[in-house]
């Protein structure tokens, strides 16, 4: 199968393309830098370096690839704002929807996420409703998924992976990550607020095996929605920190968690990890103890 992958550098994509590959794909990566694209070459497949707010440059370049697929890995998160997160998903999303709708491609496979749900009681299935009437800063969020979602459905099949929260390697929650830091530091509290985490190695896998879903949204997501009063005094040990001050104040309402029966009953997908208990003892810190940050 022919696959054009957008955001090939990034964390899930990264570590797609591997698994494309050695399923016999024929893929064609898109990066915005040269010296990734050499890299992706070596690693056998083709790359393309195009900019995904450059919308002719992405038109060129997909139908230039001639896919059957376009899977869609783009974030942008070395700001670690939600603007310039939101803006990718509105905008490079746009582009690279109207790419494949111009080169005739039926199938897009689209990176979204599980936190991004209307407020409420118990982990959301996918028939709840994004939460639209959040306000800023979520607002500007759930804006960029609620637009990415949109776009993607423009297409006649289409999946939409809503990930929960990354770990392991190359994420915010690896043991040289953002988070790691904060915990360190003593900045992050074991409040309330419920997440559901995926390990980006599973979310990957998941990615791939997605090609072959029927069109839909989808939790990808542990079986374990969890308070971060459980979650992270267990990741803090994990990464060689303190154990957590107690948080203070109420749940959010939206921070509610996701659940993964639909990918797991219907669809027969079945996580490395069936846990962040699980996945967390694989995260290690710095040999010396010191943050790698």
């Amino acid at each position: 199968m022919r696959i054009f992958v957008a955001g090939a550098t990034g964390v899930i994509g990264r570590r797609l393309i591997p698994l494309l590959l050695a399923d016999g794909h024929a893929v064609t990566a898109m990066t915005r830098r040269e010296a990734a694209a050499a890299e992706l070459r070596a690693a056998g497949a083709d790359a393309v370096v195009a900019d995904a707010f450059n919308r002719e440059a992405v038109l060129t370049a997909v139908e230039r690839a001639r896919p059957e697929v376009v899977m869609h890995q783009l974030t942008d998160l070395t700001e670690g704002t939600s603007e310039t997160n939101a803006r990718l998903r509105t905008h490079g999303t746009r582009n690279l929807v109207d790419a494949a709708l111009a080169a005739g491609v039926r199938r897009i496979v689209a990176q979204s996420i599980a936190w991004a749900y209307e407020p409420g009681d118990g982990p959301a299935d996918e028939d709840v409703g994004l939460d639209l009437d959040a306000p800023r800063p979520r607002q500007l969020t759930i804006a960029g998924v609620a637009a990415l979602e949109a776009a993607v459905r423009e297409l006649p099949e289409w999946v939409v992976l809503r990930f929960g929260q990354l770990y392991g390697p190359g994420t915010w929650y690896a043991a040289d990550g953002r988070f790691a830091h904060e915990a360190r530091a003593g900045r992050l509290a074991a409040g309330d607020d419920v997440t559901s985490f995926v390990h980006a190695d599973d979310a990957a896998v998941t990615a791939a095996e997605a090609l072959a879903w029927p069109s839909g949204a989808v939790n990808v997501c542990d079986d374990a929605p969890a308070a971060a009063r459980e979650w992270l005094p267990a990741y803090c040990g994990a990464v060689g920190a303190a154990p957590p001050p107690p948080g203070a104040g109420p749940r959010a309402a939206w921070a509610r968690g996701a659940c993964n029966r639909h990918a797991r009953e219907q669809l027969g997908w079945v996580p490395r990890y069936a846990t962040w208990r699980d996945g967390f003892r694989s995260i290690r810190a710095p040999a010396d103890g010191a943050d790698a940050t």
